[in-house]
């Protein structure tokens, strides 16, 4: 049975930067992000429930979906926000099992940018780690980032629990201000101690 890392944090928290040091330091990564992407690529059942859900408003000209305008859509609005999830979510479920049975290496991050907030996740990894950081530096990154307004980021984040829930679900925290050695570094301490308690249970 794999160890299992649930790696989380806000919007434009840096999780992508922390799983990719994950990675080159040898651990397994399940992102559920990359999941989604793949589940709703043009074909597949996932697409075309989306798209039979919300219109052909959220797919683009090339015939992908218009990931921007799907956004904005259920960041507005509560209720499309719940029946992308219900279509979504047991999907992932099932593609994190599959990834999990197959996972070589010492331990597993699995990334789940919403791992506090929906149900079923933290039951599923041993330990949280949350990427944390200022909350005007979350707003910074993403806008640079995404090309969306301050407004959009602000109903993105507050549609995720607050930083005050994360940290309060955290076994491990890593700060990242911007200070990429620093970072790093912490990643390095934390693999240590991962490889270690996977080895003792």
């Amino acid at each position: 049975m794999a160890f299992v890392i649930g790696l989380t944090g806000g919007i434009g928290s840096g999780k992508s930067t922390v799983a990719e040091y994950f990675r080159r330091l040898g651990a397994t990564i399940i992102d559920t992000d990359e999941i989604a992407h793949a589940l709703t690529r043009p074909g597949t059942p996932g697409h075309d429930t989306i798209v039979a859900t919300f219109g052909p408003a959220v797919r683009d000209a090339s015939g992908q979906l218009d990931r921007a305008a799907l956004r904005r859509l259920v960041f507005a609005d509560p209720a499309a926000r719940a029946q992308l999830e219900a279509i979504l979510h047991p999907l992932i479920r099932q593609e994190v099992e599959r990834a999990l049975a197959a996972a070589k290496g010492p331990y597993v991050v699995l990334v789940v940018p919403l791992l506090v907030e929906a149900s079923g996740w933290r039951e599923r990894v041993q330990r949280v780690l949350v990427v944390d950081c200022s909350e005007a530096e979350q707003v910074r990154r993403t806008m640079a980032r995404s090309g969306l307004s301050r407004e959009e980021v602000m109903a993105i984040m507050a549609a995720q629990a607050s930083r005050e829930a994360r940290l309060a679900a955290a076994d491990d925290v890593l700060v990242n201000e911007g200070d990429f050695a620093h970072l790093e570094e912490s990643v390095r301490a934390l693999d240590a101690r991962y490889r270690a308690l996977a080895a003792s249970g």
